[in-house]
């Protein structure tokens, strides 16, 4: 019963990060919109990083790696921001996560010397030709939508340093404490931009429901996920978080009504699938 309701909350998990995705895309001026959630983030996060900091005795190497994931944490922001700018939820969101969904394992490899498994193997070709069909790429216009594809291999990077780093830094820091890290960043990375577009009066005017509702989605999902990993193992239910990507390209089309949802549904699938047998079957260590 227990994993059924894990599976259960990491379902939820997914989907509220879906719809927060879906709240920046909304937005008027995605940059004002996402630091204005992360101001609200903050405040409620902020006790809970004071208290790691005051106990943290952090050695030169951890301090560079806190530093290497609160740039990785808010340059991903940063590029989330330009990413909804220039196309739509459902083309973008799949080809993000599944980006940094590809990107992870092939690192893990490198780094830490894992081995993929044959169904490994079978689920990165799956996340590949799932990525390179939603984004276009096999399509006669396919010059056209390379612009879309650096920048979601970008956000992938970004996905994968902090995902790779923050493997290390729950050692010696709380994963609330890590939240509010990436909060600040966000705030810091997104500042300049906010700044210049001089529209946070505006936005709140218009979206400040949202803005309320997405402060506690985007910290709430990963909490979710973790509540959910005292009931069931990681390995079994870490890859049904990505089924976000699915959650995100149906919200595209149903509530933003975009083009071309089927197809990139069944891309998402896929990609999805993909995802399923990199981390259910994935590894041979």
């Amino acid at each position: 019963m227990d994993v059924y309701l894990g599976v259960a909350l990491v379902l939820c998990s997914a989907l509220t990060h879906a719809i927060w995705n879906l709240f920046a895309k909304r937005s008027l001026h995605k940059s004002t919109f996402l630091w204005s959630l992360h101001v609200l983030a903050s405040i409620i996060f902020m006790p809970f990083f004071i208290q790691d900091m005051i106990v943290m005795d952090a050695s030169l190497a951890e301090l560079g790696m806190l530093a290497c994931t609160f740039i990785c944490q808010g340059l991903y922001f940063l590029l989330l921001s330009k990413a909804y700018q220039y196309g739509e939820l459902s083309r973008m969101y799949p080809m993000m996560r599944g980006t940094g969904a590809l990107l992870v394992p092939l690192m893990s490899m490198l780094l830490y010397g894992e081995r993929l498994t044959v169904l490994g193997w079978l689920g990165l070709l799956c996340i590949v030709g799932g990525l390179f069909a939603i984004g276009g790429l096999l399509s006669s216009t396919w010059r056209a939508q390379l612009g879309a594809m650096k920048l979601t291999f970008a956000i992938g990077l970004c996905i994968t340093g902090y995902t790779l780093i923050d493997k290390s830094v729950v050692t010696f820091m709380s994963p609330l404490g890590l939240l509010q890290l990436s909060n600040l960043a966000a705030l810091v990375m997104l500042f300049p931009d906010m700044r210049r577009a001089k529209r946070l009066k505006e936005e709140w005017r218009h979206n400040w429901k949202t803005i309320l509702v997405g402060a506690f989605l985007t910290p709430g999902s990963y909490l979710i996920f973790l509540f959910a990993l005292k009931l069931a193992p990681l390995a079994q239910l870490a890859p049904l978080r990505e089924f976000s990507i699915v959650f995100g390209t149906v919200l595209g089309m149903w509530v933003l009504k975009e083009k071309q949802g089927m197809s990139r549904i069944m891309m998402s699938l896929v990609i999805t699938c993909g995802m399923l047998l990199v981390g259910l079957f994935g590894s041979s260590i």
